[in-house]
């Protein structure tokens, strides 16, 4: 990438994206086979960066979320129960123990209760919080670049640091989510199929297919533990304190909380996955802030990304 060359066109250009795309595409193919999606994003990459010197600097400030939907992908090809036990029964009965709720003689989880308490107006207002969980980061996302690009690279770093201590955990402690044990019971069954869950009410109440086309696409039923639906608000809640104005942090904070209940009462996620979420985010700020942003070589990093991305 030529950070000051005259020309949008430059051999090191051409050959640095047309052998990245080729790369991709082979990669993909090899892990997870061939899909539409992938040619999508070779092409938004592609068009971005020869469109304009304003659209090549945008795709170069948002490569770090291009990544990490690589990665995500790519996860599909080594699903997590590969590596270590899942935990199904002894999480569900965990959950349970610490915020078992009381009806009549039973102990029910707080997933258990909602789904035998849900209301279809609770069903559109956590369906619409549910979907802001990519949509809100990434449009928090352009308006730093609109207004301080800097800052932009460290939200995008921080969102995909937190993202990897996710998938840490997600590979060393493996974890059904609460819909699997209302669906399956506590028996392992490998290769399960995504489910969308309490989710379903929302796309039945609107005769649609939103979240059964999202849900169809997961690349791993048991990586529920953290919730990273929840750390992803509670990261864009944080970097907005310096840049919006306290309207639109309450709204951070209303679709933070809307989606850490979302989570529990759709029966996608337990209490306790949420709370792990919350730490999984709180952590990898701390970390992020105090220790990568004030060492020396990270901080090269980002100032020689920040040299393509500044105007």
């Amino acid at each position: 990438m030529e950070a000051n060359s005259k020309t949008r066109f430059g051999r090191k250009d051409i050959i640095f994206t047309t052998l990245a795309s080729i790369a991709y595409l082979l990669l993909s193919a090899l892990l997870v086979g061939f899909k539409t999606d992938q040619v999508w994003l070779i092409a938004i990459f592609n068009g971005c960066y020869y469109g304009s010197w304003i659209s090549r600097r945008f795709i170069i400030a948002f490569s770090i979320f291009l990544v990490y939907w690589i990665l995500f992908d790519y996860m599909k090809a080594f699903p997590n129960f590969m590596f270590f036990k899942v935990h199904i029964a002894d999480i569900y009965e965990f959950e349970k123990h610490l915020f078992g709720i009381h009806e009549g003689s039973k102990i029910l989880t707080p997933n258990e209760y909602w789904l035998t308490h849900s209301q279809s107006w609770i069903d559109v207002i956590t369906g619409i919080f549910y979907l802001c969980w990519v949509p809100v980061p990434l449009m928090f996302a352009v308006y730093l670049f609109f207004t301080d690009r800097l800052a932009l690279l460290h939200f995008a770093a921080t969102f995909f640091f937190v993202n990897l201590l996710g998938f840490v955990i997600y590979y060393t402690f493996p974890a059904a989510p609460p819909w699997y044990v209302q669906l399956h019971g506590f028996e392992f069954i490998p290769g399960t199929p995504g489910n969308t869950a309490g989710l379903a009410r929302f796309d039945a109440f609107f005769h649609a297919d939103i979240f059964h086309s999202i849900y169809s696409k997961g690349s791993n039923v048991f990586a529920a533990m953290p919730s990273l639906h929840s750390a992803y608000p509670l990261i864009v809640l944080y970097y907005s304190r310096h840049h919006v104005n306290r309207f639109f942090q309450v709204v951070f904070a209303t679709v933070t909380l809307g989606i850490w209940f979302a989570a529990v009462y759709l029966s996608h996620h337990y209490v306790v996955d949420v709370l792990a979420g919350i730490t999984t985010a709180v952590v990898g700020i701390f970390i992020y802030r105090k220790y990568l942003m004030k060492a020396r070589f990270y901080d090269r990093g980002i100032q020689w990304l920040y040299s393509f991305v500044r105007g």
